[in-house]
C-alpha cells in the first residue's frame, strides 16, 4: 500500500528544492494550526518573494473528488493572498503528485503566467518538480 503523504512532508520537500535553488532569504513556514500563507522566502540575491500554499493527501485510500477538492481549496487560498504591489512576487502551489496532475491540467497556463503561479509536484520520495507556466502549455497542447 502506497504512504500516504502530509502536508508537513510536502512543505519540507518544497523548502528543500527551494534552498537548493537560490530561495532561502527571510524564510517562514507557519504551522498547520496557524493562519496564513505556508511558506513565505525572499530569493537570496533578488528582493522578489515566493509565497506557497501546500497541501497534502487526505487519506490513503483517497478519492479522485478528494483529490481535486484539495487542489482547488488550495488554489483559493492561493488566490485570496495574492499581493498587488510594486514588488513581483511568486506564487505556488505545493501538492502531492496525485494532486499535482489535476493542478497542471486545470489551471490554464495564460492565467499561470499571469499571476506568476507555479505547481510544485512531491513525489513519495521526496523529489519535487516546479511546474511553470511554459512547462504548462507544453504539457496542455499535448
Amino acid at each position: 500500500m502506497k504512504k500516504m503523504i502530509s502536508e508537513k512532508f510536502v512543505r519540507r520537500a518544497v523548502r528543500d528544492w527551494l534552498f537548493r535553488n537560490g530561495w532561502g532569504r527571510n524564510y517562514v513556514e507557519k504551522e498547520t494550526h496557524e493562519q496564513g500563507v505556508d511558506i513565505k522566502v525572499c530569493h537570496n540575491k533578488y528582493s522578489r518573494y515566493f509565497f506557497i500554499e501546500t497541501k497534502g493527501e487526505s487519506s490513503a485510500k483517497s478519492a479522485k473528488s478528494q483529490k481535486e477538492t484539495a487542489f482547488v481549496y488550495s488554489l483559493g487560498q492561493i488566490i485570496t493572498r495574492m499581493k498587488v504591489g510594486n514588488a513581483r512576487y511568486y506564487y505556488g502551489l505545493g501538492l502531492p503528485a496525485s494532486s499535482a496532475v489535476i493542478a497542471i491540467r486545470r489551471i490554464p497556463w495564460q492565467v499561470a503566467k499571469k499571476l506568476l503561479l507555479y505547481i510544485f509536484s512531491v513525489d513519495n520520495s521526496g523529489k519535487v518538480k516546479r511546474c511553470a507556466w511554459q512547462d504548462l502549455r507544453i504539457i496542455q497542447a499535448r
